[in-house]
């Protein structure tokens, strides 16, 4: 039984009995595996799926009215109007109060009551609306489960919509997963690969596998940006699919070309799809946005990230434009190297000051990012990158300021600087720094300088090949200060939040396949770190009525990504009892294969894309509810104890997803270009100090048995799907532990995740009190971890000292960082931030 129907119109015909309660589940007979098995959360069965709402009592020898006369309910558009049953929506809040108890629903109750019978007519949902916004209003430290209890009701609605549009009881939740594929596939919302893929049986074995108590994990947040952005609707935004129904889509979606065509293989395939509809049901882990948006849908890619490297060319520039174009269009973020396009006053074909610099062709990218989005749904999103030693570096800098010639202004791209070891160590010792034209460059010495890296701190290529340039007397440079355009940095990132930072001699030392090309940049959320190179125009010929354009292929990045919820998988114990492990183990592996069968799957929209993607088999794990799982194990951020936990957390996970990737490697093969790599020789274990017996046994197998994937790991923002799953985001902190959103006709409490009495003192310094120089130390522990990147954001006042900010950014260079996100400023006084008044 299911709540009842809390738009609370009188039924046509009321029943004299209650129906018998469902009996609870023999003693060690509760669900186990991967298709029905429980996170300790769920250990307390919903009451309303038990115990039947009580009868109705009514006086003896006279009718009950259930409210004034003059109060109707009205459904269908107005078409349809029912008294209103006062008792009916009384049974439906109390069978929500049964999941909660200690909830005081006196005072929530009156205020609904009052709501409806101060009114001729309700329309019903205007009273679903306002139970959830009475529930919202009351989340508070002492009562956050107000969240979930909203989150209930919103769940019946969405049931009731589901069952009506396909057909079914309501009672029963959740419909045929059979029909609800079927029924999609013929309105061209789904994709036929799963009915393809898989047989009539296999389906309806999986839709047994379908655990509707899992939708009590959401909170009412959660639930609805999941339903309103992510799960299948028709074009009038009908309900259809549901949660665990978009769950266990992408598991079928992403696990549809494994095991075989035997009957074993079979087997084997269907078990995967229960792992991976376990992981993801039980919001263990989350997809990328695209891939919870897309899979097994028509149309769409799977992955987030992007990076195109622009050649200096005006097809080049051009073509670049276009191939960002088409994948903003697809929902992904982009970044774009620019240096190696010329210097604005560079000559063009012998023409003397013919360029106009890099500023004109970000413009073009910025119209692009505005005009080119994923029908509404997600805006363009480009990230522009360029070296610090490029002549066109200051009016870069200037590209998103709000003062100045607005026509040399980019506000809807975002910036990113490259800065070697040599300009740091130049801003240390306020030294001078010299500006170049890059195609100059490349015309005098025959190669470019960002082609180079420094190997060691303190010594390599790149300072020399860099001296050689200064030395040369027929190059034209700019000469500034140092520490002048660090300033100019600062101030850009104080007024905008950027630009980022990219670090790239780091990067490109802790590059595990640098025998095989460069890291130039990153890309929209600076967490993905991997070869690159620009696509060329090799020639363009006419045969007949065609044109046929022959293009070297380049390496266009694209990373596929997913993330461990830390908030659950590292506190969540498996089974029964009051076992302490967690359930990463298990988690890892099946999360990899997942990332991997992304690779195969996904249709790009750039060939050249694809091509990258095959030849390394990148993928990009990363976590979320850092913040979240501090507080749930008393970890105070600014501790070292924090710093500890970072390290030996992020050096499992690593652990767990090279011996993931291996054992691919063993089933499928490798990734084309392992041989050389820093994985094949060792060098990636050495450089990371990795001395265990554990760790030696696994890079001994690595070297035998390959990897299946040349990048690994890398930590995105994910806010989004953090939100979905009830987490905080990233490895972020929260903004603050409590606090009020402003909506359009009204305000909603935000609590922080699992907040109580017990977590308040580890959430009570939002992220702008927050010592931001232990965040740098905590980054720099898990950053060992990491093969690719974090987006890691400072959060400092406003009114924050030069000096200060300077250090942050000095400190995560020296630290070992590869990358910064947002400088994310707020206007707090500057007496409360103890960390930067020091």
């Amino acid at each position: 039984m299911t709540h009842p129907d809390p738009t609370c119109a009188a039924p046509a015909a009321a029943s004299a009995s209650p129906s018998p309660p469902v009996p609870p589940p023999a003693p060690g007979a509760g669900p186990a595996g991967p298709a029905t098995g429980h996170s300790p959360l769920q250990s307390i069965a919903n009451p309303c799926d038990a115990i039947p709402p009580p009868p109705v009592e009514r006086p003896t020898g006279s009718a009950q009215p259930a409210a004034p006369a003059d109060t109707w309910i009205t459904k269908e558009a107005g078409n349809r109007r029912l008294p209103f049953d006062r008792a009916r929506l009384e049974r439906s809040i109390d069978a929500i109060h049964a999941e909660f108890p200690h909830l005081d629903v006196a005072d929530y109750k009156r205020s609904v009551f009052g709501f409806v019978e101060r009114k001729a007519a309700v329309n019903a949902d205007d009273l679903v609306d306002h139970l959830i916004r009475e529930a919202e209003a009351r989340v508070d430290l002492t009562a956050p489960e107000w969240e979930h209890f909203a989150a209930r009701i919103y769940l019946h609605r969405l049931y009731k919509r589901a069952s009506r549009n396909r057909f079914y009881d309501a009672a029963q939740k959740y419909g045929s997963y059979v029909g609800l594929q079927e029924s999609l596939a013929d309105r061209n919302i789904y994709s036929n690969d799963i009915l393809h893929a898989y047989s009539k049986e296999e389906l309806e074995q999986a839709g047994r596998m379908i655990d509707p108590g899992r939708d009590r994990l959401f909170t009412y947040n959660g639930l609805y940006l999941l339903a309103t952005r992510y799960l299948a609707t028709d074009n009038a935004r009908n309900v259809y699919e549901l949660p665990q129904e978009r769950w266990l889509t992408i598991a079928l979606y992403l696990m549809q070309n494994e095991g075989g065509t035997g009957q074993g293989g079979r087997e084997r395939r269907m078990q995967l799809v229960g792992e991976a509809y376990w992981a993801l049901s039980n919001l263990y882990m989350t997809v990328a946005t695209p891939t919870l948006q897309n899979a097994g849908k028509v149309g769409g890619q799977l992955s987030s990230c992007f990076i195109d490297t622009v050649d200096d060319s005006l097809q080049g520039i051009y073509d670049s434009n276009t191939d960002i174009a088409r994948v903003s269009k697809g929902g992904g973020g982009v970044g774009a190297y620019l240096g190696y396009v010329r210097a604005a006053g560079a000559p063009i074909r012998g023409v003397p000051n013919a360029s106009g610099g890099v500023v004109p062709w970000i413009k073009q990218l910025n119209n692009t990012a505005v005009s080119v989005d994923q029908l509404g749904q997600r805006k363009g999103a480009v990230a522009v990158y360029l070296d610090i030693w490029h002549r066109d570096i200051e009016a870069f800098l200037d590209l998103r300021l709000n003062n100045g010639d607005q026509r040399l202004r980019a506000h809807d791209v975002f910036t990113a600087v490259c800065i070697p070891d040599l300009f740091m160590e130049a801003v240390e010792r306020r030294g001078d720094w010299y500006l170049f034209d890059p195609y100059e460059v490349k015309r005098i010495k025959g190669w470019y300088l960002q082609d180079f890296y420094d190997e060691a701190r303190g010594d390599g290529t790149f300072r020399r090949k860099y001296q050689e340039v200064v030395d040369d007397e027929r190059i034209a440079r700019k000469t500034v200060k140092a520490i002048d355009i660090f300033k100019r940095i600062m101030v850009s990132q104080l007024e905008t939040g950027s630009p980022f930072m990219f670090y790239r001699d780091e990067v490109n030392r802790k590059n595990p396949n640098k025998h095989c090309g460069m890291v130039y940049s990153s890309n929209l959320c600076t967490e993905i770190l991997q070869n690159q190179g620009p696509t060329r125009m090799i020639r363009e010929v006419i045969s007949g009525d065609q044109i046929v354009t022959t293009r070297q292929a380049g390496d266009f990045v694209v990373c596929n990504l997913s993330s461990i919820n830390l908030g659950r998988a590292v506190v969540a114990a498996e089974g029964q009892g009051d076992l302490i492990s967690d359930v990463l183990e298990r988690l890892v592996p099946i999360q990899v294969r997942m990332l991997d069968n992304v690779i195969d799957l996904n249709e790009l929209p750039v060939p050249q894309a694809t091509i990258t993607n095959r030849k390394y088999r990148a993928i990009g794990l990363g976590t979320f509810g850092w913040h979240h799982l501090l507080a749930l194990k008393g970890v105070d951020w600014n501790s070292a104890e924090a710093e500890e936990f970072s390290d030996a957390l992020y050096e499992r996970i690593n652990y767990l997803a090279v011996q993931a990737s291996m054992e691919l490697a063993k089933e499928k093969g490798t990734y084309p270009v392992f041989a050389g790599s820093d994985w094949h020789t060792g060098a990636y274990f050495r450089e990371r100090g990795y001395n265990s017996p554990a760790w030696l046994d696994l890079a001994a197998q690595v070297a035998v048995n390959g990897l299946r994937n040349g990048w690994l790991l890398a930590v995105a923002p994910n806010m989004s799907t953090a939100q979905i799953a009830g987490s905080t985001a990233s490895i972020d902190p929260i903004y603050s532990a409590f606090y009020y959103e402003e909506k359009k006709d009204y305000r909603r409490p935000v609590a922080a995740p699992g907040l109580s009495l017990e977590t308040w003192p580890y959430y009570e310094k939002g992220a702008w009190k927050l010592d931001q120089f232990a965040s740098v130390r905590q980054n720099a522990r898990r950053q060992r971890h990491i093969d690719q990147s974090i987006s890691f954001n400072f959060y400092v006042p406003s009114t924050i000292r030069a000096s200060t900010l300077l250090d942050l950014h000095m400190t995560a260079w020296r630290e070992g960082l590869k990358t910064t996100y947002y400088v994310r400023s707020n206007d707090i006084d500057i007496a409360e931030c103890e960390w930067c008044s020091s």
